[in-house]
């Protein structure tokens, strides 16, 4: 019971998390929704190109949570001070880096991405206002894992309720035009779609602010009087973790844009489908990779700790509250699919087939639930090399080659490429469970 208790109390922090900006995400698409399907379109058009870089980002932080968590476990508060304060060298790195990297290209990613040519230009004019903050993205990104890796989920929590706040009362003002509803009257600026961007771009720069704060006057990790130069002897061990991790967010990352090109090809309704399903079907995600953060802390300190006993312990706990988690989570999706769909589209052909890919996809849940936990373990321990095979080789060995069969040789519909998607998943549960029955996730065993 000790140890069930300690897992949730790092856990629920970051699913409150997770299901706030989930929420929000749903909020801005229903409030684009409302403006028209080439709205979210022109929005969820080049979505997954956000994945691809919120990922790679995230996948360099992992080395921090590897390091960070092992030397917490050898309760070495040196070390752990050092590797923020490289924390910080990296935030600035990457920050500059990817800013100039997403805004170069802005006008080009809609065409690659076979966006409609009637709303490339809106798409791009979107794409560039969102990444302009690139930053203050990093740093939310970076030292939010940071944080979470000295167990500290509650403070990444309250920034993100903060962010997701500002980003809801800024729609409401940037989106849509001066409302009066009798003797109130509530100003707006009508600037649709771009005003979408406004909004999250401003709640981005707020976070990042917020997040670097919260590291530099936190207790326990704060690097103040570190030096931020670069030092070789704690970024060779984050970086040899991160980079395996880099690469599989990357590689799958960039499958999922190309498997949204593929999606963009069918025409508007499979793509605002498409979009609206991956926005519904978050939230349902959120118990899964909640849990998953907890998994990586835990299984970094035991490992740093080296006591084998509580690696093991570990196991036992996490994966019947994962799997029990993930199939609620996946019964309430097949129940409530058409009607969540129903909340961001009122067109008929949209509302059908988004429904129709969140059913299929809702029974998958508690078999990816299991890969989620697992990985989060080797995540832990900076095990990083096996899940970056198995989720290329899946990602593109089955779902990219799968839906490009489907879709661009045998003209099948939205249906077929979310069928190659949850093909993945089940490769990646037959994967991870020989990995866990062989025990090559565990450092400490015999």
């Amino acid at each position: 019971m000790k140890m069930a208790s300690i897992i949730m109390a790092l856990a629920w922090p970051t699913m409150v998390e997770q299901l706030m900006h989930t929420a929000v995400q749903y909020i801005d698409t229903a409030m684009v929704g409302s403006l028209g399907v080439e709205a979210t379109a022109a929005v969820g058009a080049t979505s997954t190109v956000n994945w691809l870089v919120g990922s790679t980002i995230s996948a360099i932080s992992v080395g921090f949570l590897a390091y960070i968590a092992k030397a917490i476990g050898e309760k070495d508060e040196r070390k752990t001070k050092k590797a923020v304060a490289q924390a910080c060298f990296m935030v600035l790195v990457i920050g500059f880096l990817s800013t100039a990297i997403t805004l170069s290209l802005s006008g080009k990613i809609p065409v690659w991405m076979k966006v409609d040519p009637a709303i490339q230009r809106t798409s791009s004019i979107y794409f560039f206002i969102l990444y302009t903050p690139m930053l203050f993205r990093t740093s939310s990104i970076i030292f939010g894992t940071v944080l979470r890796a000295s167990g500290d989920a509650k403070t990444p929590m309250r920034v993100g309720l903060f962010v997701n706040l500002i980003n809801v009362i800024l729609n409401f003002l940037l989106i849509y035009p001066t409302r009066d509803f009798g003797p109130i009257i509530i100003p707006g600026a009508g600037l649709g779609v771009v005003g979408a961007a406004l909004a999250s771009s401003i709640s981005f720069v707020f976070g990042g602010i917020y997040m670097a704060i919260a590291v530099l006057r936190h207790k326990k990790i704060s690097p103040k009087g570190e030096s931020f130069k670069p030092d070789w002897n704690v970024l060779a061990p984050c970086l040899r973790v991160a980079g395996p991790n880099m690469m599989q967010r990357f590689g799958t990352s960039l499958g999922y844009v190309v498997f949204a090109s593929m999606i963009n090809s069918l025409g508007g309704i499979a793509t605002a489908a498409h979009t609206i399903a991956n926005t519904v079907e978050s939230a349902f995600y959120i118990p899964g990779y909640g849990m998953q953060s907890a998994a990586a802390t835990l299984a970094g300190n035991a490992y740093g700790a080296k006591d084998k006993d509580k690696m093991k312990e570990l196991a036992r706990i996490f994966i019947p509250i994962e799997i029990a988690l993930m199939t609620i989570s996946g019964a309430l999706l097949f129940v409530l699919s058409e009607p969540l769909v129903s909340i961001f589209s009122d067109n008929t052909e949209v509302i059908r087939l988004g429904s129709t890919v969140l059913k299929m996809v809702a029974v998958s849940e508690p078999f990816y639930g299991f890969s989620i936990i697992v990985e989060g373990f080797m995540q832990g321990v900076g095990k990083t090399k096996l899940p970056f095979v198995f989720n290329i080789a899946g990602m593109w060995g089955i779902r990219i080659l799968g839906t490009f069969i489907c879709t661009q040789i045998l003209s099948m519909t939205l249906v077929s490429a979310w069928g190659a998607m949850i093909a993945h998943n089940m490769l990646l549960f037959l994967l991870f469970m020989i990995v866990y029955i062989k025990g090559l996730w565990n450092p400490l065993r015999s």
